[in-house]
């Protein structure tokens, strides 16, 4: 009687290389440790190598196959001799993932040009840069469902806003856009790019607010969900959009937001 033909799990990544910036700690590095355990080489980013490393080391001692990448994507050069490094050592990249960003929570007028332009520069020049370079290591062409992939972390905040977060809103407005601007440019060569915007997430750059009886109560009222997201809840869409089941999407933002976008 002949085997029964098992076909390969939509959701792994086995033999794919993933950079995922920022994930020495908080959601990017539950992202990091979602794309290791589905089979993926994560090459983990930050600017200081001391937890660059803690954060390898940890995936590592769970199975995981991870290596450090300590540079700053908010600088051009830094991330053109990364990315040289990148082809030398491993020849391809399939996937990225450009989670970093910086929030400054001021008035409209509290704004000085130079902190405007600090800040566009990393939550949106800086990935347009990654994005442009990384689809160059990008495998193009064939099976689309092994194309390359690219996944931006927006925001809740790029589609909705409020007082006093302006330069943030804007800039992750415009990640949204971008999204689809490379969605658009890169389909032709079999890329994919999505995003996911991220809702309130219990992480430790939140801490004090987590801490806050009234927040909660408040997101008890504001989302479907009535909670915090867990860091571990953002990781899932990642490794879905990552994965060859997304194949067929490109463009879109997923929000992971425990249903505050859709309740009121």
């Amino acid at each position: 009687m002949p085997l029964a033909y098992t076909p390969p799990h939509p959701f792994r990544l086995d033999g794919r290389l993933a950079l995922v910036t920022g994930s020495a700690r908080g959601l990017g590095l539950n992202m990091a440790h979602a794309l290791a355990q589905a089979g993926a080489q994560v090459l983990v980013n930050g600017r200081h190598a001391d937890t660059v490393n803690a954060a390898v080391n940890e995936i590592q001692a769970l199975g995981g196959q991870a290596h450090p990448a300590v540079f700053d994507i908010g600088s051009a050069d830094a991330v053109s001799r990364a990315m040289a490094d990148l082809r030398q050592r491993h020849g391809a990249l399939h996937i990225l993932v450009n989670n970093v960003g910086q929030r400054d929570r001021r008035a409209l007028d509290d704004f000085a040009l130079d902190d405007v332009r600090r800040l566009l520069e990393v939550n949106l020049v800086a990935p347009f840069e990654l994005a442009r370079q990384a689809a160059r290591l990008m495998p193009t062409g064939g099976d689309t469902s092994m194309g390359g992939r690219i996944i931006n972390i927006t925001s809740i905040a790029g589609p909705i806003s409020r007082a006093g977060d302006v330069v943030y809103t804007t800039a992750k407005g415009g990640l949204d856009a971008l999204t689809r601007a490379l969605a658009a440019e890169l389909g032709p060569r079999g890329i994919t790019v999505n995003a996911v915007a991220p809702g309130y997430f219990a992480t430790e750059a939140n801490h004090a607010m987590v801490a806050d009886t009234a927040v909660a109560e408040w997101l008890g009222r504001r989302t479907s969900l009535g909670r915090w997201g867990r860091p571990d809840e953002i990781a899932g869409a990642v490794v879905f959009l990552a994965s060859g089941a997304a194949s067929y999407i490109t463009g879109q933002t997923l929000a992971v937001d425990g249903g505050y976008l859709a309740h009121f």
